[in-house]
Order: C-alpha cells, then sequence, then structure tokens
C-alpha cells in the first residue's frame, strides 16, 4: 500500500467518524453519551486537521474542542437537574 491510498483511506476513516459521532450526538438521548459523542468529533477533526499539515489548528481543536468544551459541558450537566423549579 503506498502513500496516496493509505491517504486516502485514512480520509475515508475520518469521515466515517465525524459523520457517525455527529449523528450519535444528536440521537442520543443521554446528555453525556451526547457530549462524549462530541468530544470523539472533536478528536476526530483534530486528527484530519494534523493529516491536512495543519498540527497547530489541531492541537488547538484538541485543547479547546475535546478538553475544554467537554469539562465545560459535563460541570454544565452535573450542576443542573432535570427538574423544573416551580416559585
Amino acid at each position: 500500500m503506498n502513500f496516496e491510498n493509505f491517504f486516502w483511506v485514512l480520509q475515508i476513516f475520518i469521515a466515517i467518524a465525524l459523520i457517525g459521532s455527529s449523528i450519535a450526538a444528536i440521537r442520543f438521548k443521554n446528555l453525556i453519551a451526547a457530549v462524549i459523542a462530541m468530544a470523539v468529533f472533536s478528536l476526530a477533526l483534530s486528527v484530519e486537521f494534523y493529516v491536512l499539515q495543519a498540527p497547530d489548528v489541531a492541537i488547538a481543536e484538541a485543547g479547546v474542542g475535546a478538553g475544554l468544551t467537554t469539562a465545560m459541558y459535563l460541570l454544565a450537566i452535573r450542576n443542573t437537574t432535570d427538574e423544573e423549579v416551580v416559585e
């Protein structure tokens, strides 16, 4: 397998991962599972940026998209309830 074939196989794999994780994030009823699917999307996107020779963008996407944003969503989910407060 030469490099060009490997590149296209990797592109197809990343595209499937991006589409699959985005559909999963939309379809999950559990919010934590949806956030994890969004983190997988962000990691696949950072791999795509790295493959396209943009390592600085890949590092930023991995750090902010997968790390910080996921943590913020998980903290927001933890600090909220599913009950409506009536005053």
